[in-house]
C-alpha cells in the first residue's frame, strides 16, 4: 500500500511553498533520506528529504506551483529493497557552509535523519536545449556530450560538461539555472574551492550553449577567432526597435514567496506602528583612522559596517528599551535581553534581514566575522530560515546603494532601525576652521509606543559620538 508523503511545517507561520524542482520520477526508486523535492518559501530554498523509502507512485503538483503545508507531495510504494538508509556517499554541500569532511552535514529540516544524499542526476527531458537532455542520455557508445555539442558547433570544442562528473554545487540558484537551460550543474567543472560550481560557471557554459545555437564561436574562442571574407555572414539580422506610438504590453508580476512576506511585513509595520524619524550628520573621518590602527595593530581588516554594528550593540545596552517589541494582545512592551541584530540586505531574491543571534555577548572580532559570512551569502540569498528569524533590531547600510538617507520601514514587529547612508568627503567645521572631513548622515526610525524621542535621539547621538570617536565607547565595553 502507498504511503503519502505531505508537506511539512517549514516554521516561522510559513504554510505555502513553491516547486522550485522535482529530485526523482515516477517509477524511481528511492532511500530512506534521499531528496526527493526543492522547494522555495519565503526564507529560503531546501532540499526536503524522504521519510522512508520505496518506488515513486505518483508526484503531486508541478514545477512553479505553490503548495501547501500539509498537502500530499508525493506517494511511495513500499520496496524491501529500498526501505534501508541510503548508502553513504559525498555529502551535499550545505548552503553558505563550509564543507564537512566528517560526512556529518545536517539535512534541512529536523527528525529526518542525517542520512547522505544517493540520488541520481535526472536529465530534464526538454528544457531551452532540447539537446542537451538527448545527449547526456544517450547509450555508452554514443558520442559524449563534448563531442555531440562540437559536432553541432562546427569548429567549436566544448568538453565543459561531463556526465560521469559530480562536482559540489552551494546554491539552489545556479542548480536551478541550470535545469533551467537544460543540463545538470554538477557536470560541470567548478572554479570555486574544492571545484565547487559557481553561478558564473553556469553562466559561462550557457553562453556556450547560446553561441552554438546561433552559429557564433564559443566566447573562450572568441578572442583567438580570426575574422573571414571568404565566406558570407550568417549572422541574424537584428530586430528593429519598435516604433515610436507603437503599443506597449503591461506585465503583470505575481506577489509570491520571499515578496508576498516582505510586503505583508511592511504593511503591517505601517499599519500598527506610529513610528517617527530622526537623522544626523556625522563626522566619521576617525572612524576610518580606527579601522587603519586595527588593521595595524592586528594585522586583521574589520569593516567600517563591522565596527557601527559594535557601537549599536553597545548602543542597545545603554539604551535598552530600543530591543523591544509591543506585544499588541497583551499591551505589553517586551524588552528582549538578548540582542539578535538584523542586518538588511539586498540579494539576488530581492530584501532579506538575516539575523547575527546572541550579539551582545560577542567581541568585535566574533561580530565582525558574523557579519562577513552573511555577506557572502547575500550574492543568491541562500540563508538558513533560523538565519532570518527573530531579530530584535535592524541595521540597515543603504549607503551601499549611493544614497544618503531614508525614512526606512520598521522591520516588525521590531521597534527601530537605524540606517546609515554613503560616506563622502564634504565641507567641515573645525575648531572654527573649514576643513574637508568623511561624512555620513544616521537616520533612525523608532516606534513611538515604545519610547519618546529623549531615548531615540539618546541613542543615535550615543553612536555618532562612538563613530567620531571611536576609543570613547571603551568605557562601555
Amino acid at each position: 500500500m502507498g504511503r503519502d508523503f505531505l508537506l511539512p511545517d517549514l516554521g516561522e507561520g510559513l504554510t505555502e511553498a513553491e516547486i522550485v524542482n522535482w529530485l526523482v520520477a515516477v517509477g524511481d526508486t528511492i532511500a530512506i533520506d534521499q531528496p526527493i523535492i526543492e522547494v522555495e518559501s519565503a526564507k529560503s530554498i531546501v532540499e526536503l528529504p524522504s521519510p522512508f523509502g520505496g518506488v515513486v507512485e505518483r508526484l503531486f503538483g508541478a514545477v512553479g506551483e505553490v503548495i501547501h503545508a500539509g498537502s500530499v507531495l508525493l506517494t511511495v510504494a513500499d520496496s524491501s529493497a529500498a526501505s534501508a538508509p541510503a548508502p553513504a556517499t559525498v555529502p551535499p554541500v550545505k548552503a553558505g557552509a563550509p564543507e564537512d569532511p566528517a560526512g556529518e552535514t545536517g539535512r534541512p529540516l529536523v527528525g529526518y535523519g542525517p542520512g547522505e544524499s544517493t540520488r541520481g542526476v535526472r536529465r530534464p527531458s526538454g528544457g531551452r536545449f532540447g539537446r542537451s537532455a538527448a545527449v547526456t542520455e544517450a547509450p555508452a557508445e554514443a558520442p559524449s556530450a563534448a563531442a555531440a555539442v562540437a559536432t553541432v558547433a562546427g569548429t567549436v570544442a566544448v568538453d565543459l560538461l561531463d556526465p560521469s562528473r559530480r562536482s559540489p554545487v552551494v546554491s539552489p540558484l545556479v542548480r536551478r539555472l541550470a535545469k533551467e537551460h537544460g543540463f545538470d550543474a554538477s557536470q560541470l567543472s567548478g572554479t570555486g574551492a574544492s571545484s565547487l560550481v559557481l553561478r558564473g560557471d553556469v553562466e559561462a557554459y550557457i553562453q556556450t550553449l547560446e553561441a552554438t545555437d546561433s552559429g557564433a564561436p564559443a566566447p573562450a574562442e572568441q578572442a583567438a577567432a580570426q575574422p573571414s571574407t571568404a565566406q558570407p555572414s550568417t549572422a541574424q539580422p537584428v530586430a528593429a526597435p519598435p516604433l515610436p506610438g507603437a503599443p506597449v504590453e503591461d506585465t503583470r508580476i505575481p506577489i509570491t514567496g520571499l515578496r508576498k512576506v516582505v510586503s505583508q511585513r511592511l504593511t503591517t509595520s505601517r499599519r500598527e506602528i506610529p513610528e517617527a524619524t530622526i537623522w544626523m550628520d556625522v563626522d566619521a573621518t576617525e572612524l576610518f583612522v580606527a579601522r587603519d590602527r586595527l588593521l595595524a595593530a592586528t594585522g586583521e581588516r574589520f569593516s567600517v559596517t563591522a565596527l557601527i554594528a559594535r557601537f549599536v550593540v553597545a548602543g542597545l545596552r545603554k539604551y535598552p528599551l530600543l530591543n523591544s517589541s509591543v506585544d499588541t494582545a497583551s499591551q505589553e512592551i517586551l524588552q528582549h535581553g538578548a540582542i539578535k541584530l538584523g542586518l538588511a540586505a539586498q540579494t539576488s531574491r530581492g530584501l532579506m534581514v538575516p539575523v547575527v543571534h546572541g550579539a551582545q555577548a560577542m567581541t568585535t572580532r566574533q561580530l565582525r566575522d558574523a557579519i562577513a559570512g552573511i555577506v557572502a551569502q547575500s550574492a543568491d540569498g541562500t540563508f538558513q530560515p533560523s538565519t532570518l528569524t527573530g531579530g530584535t533590531f535592524t541595521l540597515n547600510n543603504f549607503g551601499s546603494l549611493g544614497v544618503d538617507g531614508s525614512a526606512a520601514i520598521i522591520n516588525h514587529p521590531e521597534a527601530a532601525i537605524l540606517g546609515i547612508g554613503r560616506m563622502i568627503e564634504r565641507p567641515w567645521v573645525v575648531h572654527h576652521e573649514l576643513v574637508v572631513r568623511t561624512v555620513v548622515e544616521l537616520s533612525m526610525v523608532f516606534d513611538h509606543r515604545v519610547c519618546d524621542g529623549g531615548t531615540a535621539a539618546g541613542f543615535l547621538t550615543y553612536i555618532a559620538g562612538c563613530i567620531e570617536n571611536p576609543v570613547g565607547m571603551l568605557a562601555d565595553l
